[in-house]
């Protein structure tokens, strides 16, 4: 047991005694993914990130400590006990900060954060104002799951014991239920006529690129846990997650990574720009690759990008350590296929991973070019906030990683409400109509999969 005084930056200290976690390991069969969801199902906790990684699935359940930041303050919580104060210039840098005052030694934490988080230092200021920016939790409870094992890690025999009876329950058939239907050219009008806007201030010079979206709500409820699972069989994502977490909740598939940084220092960013549809002909497939790496406006748009990602990690990586290690290959993300790179590149000494996170967040291929003006043309040009969509899904710990993953493909919930969101990127060679149509492929790797939400009290099988 070790003793620990927090918050270390006030003058009250506060003795918080805590006790050292223990680690289970327990041997599983069936899908990760299907055992994922049911131990979020099992209603063992009410916030929980669920976070896909290279093949793993970790579970993150319970609030032991939190840390949530708003458009002045940040709010820190240890068991039960709340800490408020002011901060001040650089919003993820004091994340990283409350994070390391927790009274633990060895943390994990997982959350979200906005995408108007980064108006904070372009703008000063940030649509919708009362609303929560970014929200991370250090869980009662940790749990990884792979192909054939479950690692299960808290300080509760109780509750280990609990998890440990809900993995190893049995998974039900599929139940076959249909899709929610819904109508992707909702707002399709109003879209087209913001990027003709948007193509007109590229060509005053008023910035180079930027990313337009547009939200399509859902008819009826869904269930997000199961539309996840069904939908993570039908994605190659490079992060997947299901979270509810600070208000918010949300199913999604990362068709690409913000920032992954490592303990040693090394870090790289995974920008995705440039699309075609991906559909289930091999050959169509192919046709529209070949289009996609020949597309002119595609490789401009792809390019500026990359460029842009390899001038930020300059600006926060050694001289000289900044390379581009894979440059326009092509990724299957769902229903489309993208031109991708990968820009890495080594942490300069006293510097940490929220340096380098600051220094790419909002990511290139969810905002624009130059960043600034891009971003603040979307806030005029879009009528909601963005929240959750074009922010991230991250995981970082007390050893100096981080993993952030940038949040498209997703459904959303919130307040009662649930909807669906895709962009597109728009230079000056951009079509209206093209840009639309991208909004609908991307769509496509999500609406197929809406689960209704069965009514209350009638539980819905589990899709293997």
């Amino acid at each position: 047991m070790s003793v620990h005084i927090w918050p270390p930056e006030t003058g009250e200290q506060t003795r918080v005694a805590t006790t050292e976690p223990r680690t289970d390991t327990v041997s599983i069969e069936g899908s990760p993914a299907a055992r994922a969801v049911m131990l979020v199902e099992s209603g063992l906790f009410d916030t929980y990130v669920l976070y896909e990684r290279e093949g793993v699935w970790t579970v993150a359940g319970g609030v032991r400590g939190s840390v949530t930041l708003d458009a002045s303050r940040i709010r820190t919580t240890w068991c039960g006990e709340e800490r408020s104060r002011p901060w001040r210039a650089r919003p993820l840098d004091a994340i990283g900060a409350a994070l390391a005052s927790l009274p633990i030694a060895d943390w994990n934490a997982y959350g979200w954060i906005t995408f108007e988080t980064a108006l904070l230092a372009s703008q000063g200021d940030v649509p919708a104002r009362d609303h929560d920016l970014a929200h991370l939790i250090v869980p009662e409870i940790e749990v990884r799951i792979s192909a054939d094992s479950a690692s299960i890690t808290c300080t509760d025999d109780n509750l280990r014991k609990a998890v440990h009876k809900a993995l190893l329950g049995d998974v039900p058939d599929d139940d076959n239920c249909p899709s929610v239907a819904v109508d992707l050219s909702e707002g399709g009008q109003r879209y087209r006529d913001a990027v003709a806007e948007a193509v007109r201030e590229i060509r005053r010079g008023a910035f180079r690129k930027v990313i337009l979206s547009r939200k399509v709500p859902l008819p009826e409820p869904v269930d997000l846990a199961r539309t996840y699972l069904r939908g993570r069989a039908a994605n190659t994502p490079a992060r997947s997650f299901l979270l509810s977490a600070g208000g918010m909740a949300a199913a999604g598939f990362c068709p690409e990574t913000i920032l992954e940084s490592d303990t040693e220092g090394f870090i790289s960013t995974q920008p995705l720009a440039g699309t075609r549809a991906f559909g289930t002909e091999a050959l169509q497939n192919r046709q529209l690759r070949a289009e996609l790496l020949s597309d002119a406006k595609e490789l401009v748009e792809h390019v500026l990008s990359v460029q842009l990602a390899f001038e930020e990690l300059e600006g926060v990586c050694s001289p000289g350590s900044v390379a581009v290690s894979e440059l326009l290959s092509v990724k299957e993300r769902g229903s489309v296929q993208h031109l991708a790179s990968r820009v890495c590149g080594r942490l300069r000494r006293g510097l940490s991973a929220w340096d380098a996170l600051e220094a790419v967040f909002p990511a290139v291929t969810a905002s624009g070019i130059p960043k600034a003006p891009s971003s603040n043309f979307i806030t005029r040009s879009e009528p909601d906030r963005r929240g959750l969509y074009s922010g991230a899904v991250l995981t970082a710990s007390s050893d100096g990683s981080l993993d952030a993953g940038l949040i498209l493909r997703t459904l959303f919930e919130e307040g009662g409400r649930q909807w669906l969101h895709a962009g597109a990127g728009i230079i000056a060679e951009s079509r209206p109509d093209r840009e639309y149509e991208e909004t609908c492929e991307k769509l496509r790797s999500v609406a197929p999969y809406l689960v209704p939400r069965a009514p209350q009290g009638v539980p819905l099988p589990l899709d293997h």
